[in-house]
């Protein structure tokens, strides 16, 4: 049963999905970014210097990775369990993801 003071589902599913633009639109900042750094690291080849690629991907995936706790958490503490939910796993596969771009 539904408590008087929580959110309808379908104003859930309409959070969700203006989330979930942003939260795709920053993904795809992130693997960009660590692109061109890895990009631009195969132009340096003395191999002494730590890559930026690898440098860039822990930064987004620290950033996606927070996101995802603070967001979702966030979200799931004030009760609204659909956006609370999607933004757990969306920006917590896209910061997989990008870790996995810094491994390979």
């Amino acid at each position: 049963m539904r408590r008087a003071n929580e959110p309808s589902t379908g104003r859930q599913i309409g959070v969700s999905l203006a989330l979930l633009v942003i939260d795709f639109m920053l993904i795809a900042w992130s693997v960009y970014g660590v692109g061109i750094a890895g990009w631009a690291d195969s132009y340096e080849s003395d191999g002494v210097v730590p890559s930026s690629a690898a440098q860039a991907a822990s930064q987004a995936m620290w950033l996606l990775g927070g996101g995802a706790v603070l967001t979702g958490g966030g979200l799931l503490a004030l009760g609204w369990r659909v956006p609370g939910i999607v933004q757990l796993v969306v920006l917590g596969s896209g910061a997989v993801l990008v870790s996995s771009m810094a491994a390979g």
